[in-house]
């Protein structure tokens, strides 16, 4: 077995839920565990620890009528790898408004760098807890008139089934929320796997993510697979320390060998590939969080806070302090 660690997946329940926008990709996902075991390379194979969630330990009845028992309440202090938010049945404001307690939760995973996941109405969570000021998302299409009004701060895309701002995704449907499934698939047990699933477990999944979505890519599209799947894990290993000798070496590769390929598909080095990553997530934290300069700085791989800031400014012409400030008043203008 592969030394990779597990990846934790967590599903949001809540009153009148669609159970299926729940069910659905979790099948996907277990399927894909299960491909990984007879992949002969070490990459593939990942064990998932699937959790679901609700504000408080009692049963939830979804739209089904069915009751479903949350492993854990938010009271516990687990962070996840990827949330799923499932999709409300009928006027999503009654449920966002009796399950307020989720929106301090989804911002403190959103801070800790979790992936986060919305269909239909259940976007409005997300939206709720500010986590879309300013970013592209979509949603069911009959609410768009009242999500609009509802958030005026969002971008709302409506000819888009799926809308990617960070690592916060909306899928307007369940079907498009299993074309954005098979996209995690990839992302976190490669293109062979999520090619498995792709073809076996439904005949319908077959638009691809980016067919399907607008998204807001930092990457300029090139065919060379391998250094994709190496942007890949520096986004999701952004915030350790990271030295490129091991990342070479843990994609078979040299140093050399890394910098030229990374170059020639993005016009960049490994080393400024993750600075962006950890100068966009900083500039999303400073915008949408409370947190210290010193806090930001840990959170996306600096321990030197003076370091940070240096390059912030390098790369931006500003300070951390002073993006805070311009980017809120803009933010918080009338």
């Amino acid at each position: 077995m592969t030394n990779n660690p597990p990846v934790k997946i967590c599903f949001v329940l809540c009153e009148q839920m669609l159970a299926t926008s729940s069910t659905l990709p979790m099948e996907m996902l277990l399927a894909a565990e299960s491909a990984g075991h007879t992949m002969p390379e070490a990459s593939q194979r990942r064990r998932i620890d699937i959790q679901t969630i609700a504000i408080s330990p009692d049963p939830v009845m979804v739209r089904t009528g069915m009751h479903w028992h949350p492993d854990k309440t938010i009271n516990d202090t687990a962070s996840y790898d990827l949330i799923y938010i499932p999709g409300l049945w009928r006027n999503p404001r009654p449920i966002v408004r009796r399950n307020a307690a989720l929106i301090p939760w989804l911002q403190q995973q959103h801070q800790d760098g979790a992936i986060i996941s919305a269909v239909g109405t259940g976007c409005c969570f997300l939206a709720e807890a500010g986590l879309l000021d300013g970013k592209a998302a979509t949603t069911h299409w009959h609410y768009f008139d009242q999500f609009q009004r509802d958030y005026p701060l969002t971008h709302l895309k409506r000819q888009y089934f799926i809308t990617q701002a960070g690592s916060l995704y909306c899928a307007a449907s369940v079907n498009s929320l299993a074309d954005l499934t098979v996209h995690f698939i990839q992302r976190f047990f490669g293109k062979k796997i999520a090619s498995h699933v792709e073809r076996h477990f439904s005949h319908e999944i077959r638009k691809s993510y980016e067919a399907s979505g607008f998204f807001e890519a930092n990457n300029n599209p090139h065919p060379d697979e391998q250094i994709t799947q190496i942007q890949i894990w520096l986004e999701d290993n952004y915030h350790r320390e990271i030295l490129f000798p091991q990342v070479s070496e843990r994609f078979g590769m040299s140093v050399r060998t890394l910098n030229r390929r990374f170059k020639n598909a993005l016009g960049k080095t490994p080393l400024e590939y993750l600075q962006d990553i950890r100068i966009n997530t900083a500039k999303d934290l400073l915008k949408t969080s409370n947190l210290s300069i010193a806090e930001i700085a840990d959170k996306v791989g600096y321990q030197d806070t003076n370091y940070f800031t240096m390059l912030f400014k390098k790369k931006l012409e500003i300070t951390p302090n002073a993006y805070r400030e311009t980017v809120r008043a803009k933010l918080f203008r009338t």
